[in-house]
């Protein structure tokens, strides 16, 4: 479905859009179950949460993962 199919939406003002999105997102998050998570997302953080597990101590200070940002650009 597509904002064109209904043409009530496109007369919202951009607030009243933006609500409407909101409540549409909240009747989907309120069912976890309605959108399921992804194998490989799970594995992934599981993964994480392993490497952290491990040496919890080496995480990154904000300092330094704004750095590593900013030499990726």
């Amino acid at each position: 479905m597509r904002v064109k199919d209904l043409p009530e939406i496109s007369k919202l003002s951009t607030p009243e859009k933006i609500l409407l999105v909101e409540d549409l997102w909240e009747s989907i998050s309120s069912d976890e179950s309605a959108v399921p998570v992804p194998e490989s997302h799970k594995s992934e953080l599981d993964k994480r949460f392993k490497r952290h597990a491990a040496a919890p101590g080496a995480l990154l200070s904000l300092d330094d993962l704004r750095s590593r940002i900013e030499k990726r650009k």
